[in-house]
Formats: structure tokens, C-alpha cells, sequence
């Protein structure tokens, strides 16, 4: 039983941590990328618009 733990454990922190990384790089790729940045200029000015 220690040793599924131990060897279930080491898997999930070493491809848990790589999932998040890849996780998170795709979404900075997709908020910094500048095909979107006037959609995202748009949403920003939206709260300051009157209907």
C-alpha cells in the first residue's frame, strides 16, 4: 500500500507540475496573442460605456 502511494503520489507532483506549466503558457499564448487584442480592448472599454 506505501509503495502505490508513494509511486501514485511522485506521478501526480511530477505531471500534475507539467500539466499546469503547459496549462498555464497556453493561456498566457492566448491572452498575449495579438490577434485578440481588440476583442480584449473592446471587453476593457466596455464597463465605461453608457447603454
Amino acid at each position: 500500500m506505501l509503495e502505490t502511494y508513494k509511486f501514485l503520489a511522485g506521478f501526480a507532483q511530477t505531471w500534475g507540475l507539467l500539466y499546469f506549466v503547459l496549462v498555464f503558457l497556453g493561456v498566457l499564448v492566448y491572452a498575449l496573442a495579438p490577434s485578440r487584442k481588440d476583442r480584449f480592448d473592446e471587453a476593457a472599454r466596455m464597463p465605461l460605456q453608457e447603454d
